[in-house]
């Protein structure tokens, strides 16, 4: 396998993933079988043979560095994959805290509805809003309803 980082003692290439990644993340990588052996999900180029810079996703997924900068300038902050946060939302997460503290729900729109956390992947029973639903385990809004 040809990887195209350098400096033998600084990085450790990855057989599943099929990447080199620094030593400090060897045992902590987000693995993905082939990561680097797929197309980038936004501009569909086939990652090992791009001349563009490749990121590796808090997932583990791969992207172009200029197409995950382009996501971010159009307010998509998800994994165009597996839909999990691509950084740290916790200040985005804090202003949902204060609008739905400032929106009550009307009477009516009161309920309880099942939801699945795109983050933490866990799912959660929690009062609808219809700003967002937070996770009650990891406190992300990066969630979906699945059932009332």
């Amino acid at each position: 396998m040809l990887c195209r980082i350098g400096g033998r003692g600084n990085f450790f290439h990855c057989d599943k993933c099929g990447c080199c990644y620094s030593i400090h993340l060897r045992n902590s990588h987000p693995c993905v079988e082939g990561a680097m052996h797929h197309d980038c999900p936004v501009c569909f180029e086939y990652l090992f043979e791009s001349r563009q810079d490749v990121t590796v996703l808090p997932c583990g997924h791969t992207i172009h560095q200029g197409c995950l900068k382009e996501m971010q300038e159009h307010y998509q902050y998800a994994c165009p994959l597996c839909s999990k946060s691509v950084c740290d939302m916790s200040k985005v997460w804090e202003k949902f805290d204060m609008e739905i503290a400032a929106t009550p729900m009307p009477g009516p729109y009161q309920g309880k509805v099942r939801i699945l956390c795109n983050d933490c992947g866990r799912t959660s029973q929690v009062q609808f809003h219809i700003v967002a639903q937070k996770c009650t385990h990891c406190k992300s809004y990066n969630t979906r309803q699945t059932r009332s």
